[in-house]
């Protein structure tokens, strides 16, 4: 049995969701079909927030971020190195923490200094670095949907641009993006005080949170026409 709990990392999670869905993913999907299914339940997950549905927000919101997890493992993307080098417990833009891009609106972004003695160990851990860098009381949740809307745009517009030329800059940034990504619903997440390793430990207690086994043996057009 697979599970995940709630003092796992996001390294963990990332190899669960392999584990689960590796191998339906490999067989089903193309990277077309797994972005598409991110973009799905992140619009749904915001459309949780334009309605005021927490349990609707919730759901999606983890949901789209598995996906984003099977699209990482389809890339071969370590999603905790992605993070920590591109959030090494400060902004990725004006290397501050709490961030202070809106106060000094910077140009360019800051060369930063990692200190590897704060890289967070859990998934839990991840979250509490994001609300330090960016604390959830300086933002409306509606504003944390904006923003995550934008870098969902952003993932989208870069992978398909790697896959166009396949340069390794691009590359570079398919990994940038999706850390970006993760920081939004991390954010998100804090805005609307959802703890997210408590809700995939809830919803990955056994294998697949839908049909649970492991592997995954939902078939595409169930997939196709889940919704939560």
């Amino acid at each position: 049995m697979v599970k995940f709990s709630i003092g796992g990392s996001l390294r963990e999670f990332q190899d669960i969701i392999g584990r689960i869905y590796g191998v339906p993913d490999d067989r089903l999907y193309s990277i077309w079909d797994l972005l598409s299914n991110q973009e799905r339940f992140t619009m749904r997950a915001l459309k949780g927030i334009r309605k005021g549905d927490k349990k609707k927000l919730n759901a999606n919101l983890m949901i789209s971020f598995s996906w984003l997890m099977a699209l990482a493992n389809r890339l071969h993307i370590g999603v905790d190195d992605a993070v920590w080098h591109r959030f090494p417990m400060l902004c990725s833009y004006c290397g501050r923490r709490p961030c202070i891009c809106r106060k000094i609106h910077p140009g360019r972004r800051v060369p930063v200094i990692r200190k590897h003695s704060l890289r967070p160990h859990r998934l839990a851990d991840f979250q509490k670095m994001f609300s330090t860098i960016y604390p959830p009381q300086s933002r409306t949740l509606a504003h944390a949907g904006v923003h995550l809307a934008e870098e969902m745009g952003e993932v989208s517009e870069v992978i398909h641009g790697y896959l166009g030329e396949h340069k390794h800059k691009q590359f570079e940034g398919v990994k940038n993006e999706v850390a970006d990504f993760i920081s939004c619903t991390f954010g998100v997440a804090s805005s609307a005080k959802i703890n997210v390793a408590r809700e995939l430990a809830k919803m990955y207690y056994r294998n697949c949170h839908v049909c649970h086994k492991a592997p995954c043996a939902c078939t595409f057009s169930s997939v196709a026409r889940f919704a939560s």
